[in-house]
């Protein structure tokens, strides 16, 4: 996990619809049509229980396509931390777009903006940092920046790798709760691994 010399902060970034909760084509445009990946919240919960900060970088452009408001997004938002929190999980940051794509901003992804934003405010490298996508462009601002590509195959991830065209070192995954698993089962065989090693050098001493 890539970390800075001065933070020892494990950071993980996901996409939100799609990868949290359930996509629409029309888009999520109020609070009762979010609804939660079966498992997803929980999956969260485990990332908090090792120590991961949680960021979400989402594209909203419904906001600049009059589709709601920016009050409308933030009640989105509050039913999302709500619904974590009653899961026992916790997301330590939401960062959004709220412009349309002919806007050419640099925070819409697959523009790399925003990451590197999420960088800032933790001050993280994010080389090796997990990014968690169901669509390209979520994992080409990622790869942008040195980040760890994952897709997703719920929301539009089946689409997405039909369509090809990943960028190097993808892995594909089910869902955020199979990366999550996968992500914390090679945590775990790093550390008995230094452990071991650790172990062998004492012997030697």
């Amino acid at each position: 996990m890539a970390q800075t010399a001065t933070s020892p902060t494990k950071l993980i970034i996901l996409d939100r619809d799609g990868v949290i909760n359930h996509d629409s084509d029309q888009n999520i445009k109020s609070p009762a049509e979010w609804r939660p990946i079966a498992g997803s919240l929980e999956a969260i919960a485990k990332l908090n229980q090792h120590g991961y900060t949680v960021a979400v970088a989402t594209n909203q452009a419904g906001v600049a396509r009059g589709l709601f408001d920016m009050k409308t997004l933030n009640a989105i938002h509050q039913k999302l931390h709500t619904s974590a929190q009653a899961a026992g999980a916790h997301i330590d940051a939401i960062f959004f777009c709220p412009h349309a794509a002919e806007e050419y901003c640099d925070c819409r992804k697959p523009r790399p903006g925003m990451l590197k934003s999420i960088g800032d405010r933790f001050d993280v490298d994010l080389r090796g940092v997990p990014m968690v996508g169901d669509s390209l462009r979520d994992l080409q601002a990622g790869f942008e920046v040195g980040c760890a590509p994952y897709l997703v195959r719920t929301g539009k991830g089946a689409r997405t790798m039909e369509k090809g065209g990943l960028p190097p070192g993808t892995q594909v995954f089910d869902n955020l709760a199979a990366v999550v698993d996968r992500l914390l089962h090679l945590e775990a065989v790093a550390l008995e691994t230094a452990e071991l090693a650790r172990a062998a050098l004492g012997r030697k001493k």
